[in-house]
């Protein structure tokens, strides 16, 4: 997954305008757009972020770090058809395995791929890496709550 550098499509407080959480509780800040089915997003693990003890970001703050990545897929992609951007929720999570706590100072590299889609129920598929070590895999299922 984690091939040459990419560009950043949407960093910083831009990203607020894809997800509705806000800080403290950011848990994605950068967007590199797609790669073919995939989307990609990246995380730098800062000292203060509520999800890290003891110098490392813990098994919750992985998983939001993955309900987050498919939000701002989400975000993204309304976005650009200029339509409101659904709430998602996350429905089920699945054959999830976290092999590693990343450090503080660490960037997660997140790929989401659509697996399926069925209405407003999504079902995706993750990776989640660092510095090229696997730190995280399995599926998640998504509600979306359209108005």
């Amino acid at each position: 997954m984690e091939k040459k550098p990419r560009e950043i499509i949407v960093s910083g407080k831009e990203i607020y305008g894809l997800i509705p959480q806000r800080p403290p509780m950011v848990m994605v800040d950068a967007f590199y757009g797609f790669d073919g089915d995939k989307s990609l997003t990246g995380l730098t693990i800062e000292a203060d972020n509520l999800f890290c003890q003891t110098g490392q970001l813990q098994e919750s703050g992985i998983i939001e770090h993955i309900a987050q990545s498919a939000a701002v897929r989400v975000g993204y992609l309304y976005t650009q058809r200029h339509e409101p951007i659904p709430l998602g929720f996350i429905g089920s999570i699945d054959q999830l395995t976290i092999h590693a706590l990343p450090a503080v100072d660490k960037v997660l590299a997140t790929e989401i791929s659509v697996v399926q889609e069925v209405g407003d129920i999504t079902l995706i598929a993750v990776r989640v890496c660092s510095a090229g070590q696997l730190i995280s895999e399995g599926r998640m299922k998504i509600f979306l709550k359209k108005e």
